[in-house]
């Protein structure tokens, strides 16, 4: 599912319980024209800036990272870390590709942990 379709079905889902998720309304409350968020929605345009997509991931109830991730793009954060240490970063992402999540769910709570 693209970017736009996604956020469309997730609002439209929320507007079946709360019309203030109209898009003239969400657009007010993110801070874009009613038209440009409409033509994100149908993939006329480009997803918008990492600011708008957090801005849409909180309006919406959706988590920022996966909203970045189907927009083609990395959050600023990570990508400062990664910046740091670029070949640790992707031979790591690239070894743990193929895993499984439960695997990948354990190594980042023994990282967080200090288990390791």
């Amino acid at each position: 599912m693209t970017f736009g379709k996604y956020i469309r079905k997730h609002r439209e889902a929320l507007k079946a319980e709360d019309r203030s998720f109209s898009v003239r309304q969400v657009a007010q409350r993110i801070g874009v024209e009613p038209a440009y968020l409409s033509k994100i929605e149908r993939g006329d345009v480009a997803p918008p800036s990492e600011v708008k997509i957090r801005a849409l991931a909180e309006e919406l109830g959706e988590d920022p990272d996966m909203l970045l991730a189907m927009a083609g793009k990395v959050s600023s954060d990570l990508q400062a870390i990664i910046r740091k240490r670029p070949q640790l970063f992707a031979d790591l992402i690239r070894q743990l590709k193929s895993a499984p999540d439960h695997a990948l769910l354990r190594i980042a709570r023994d990282v967080r942990d200090g288990d390791w």
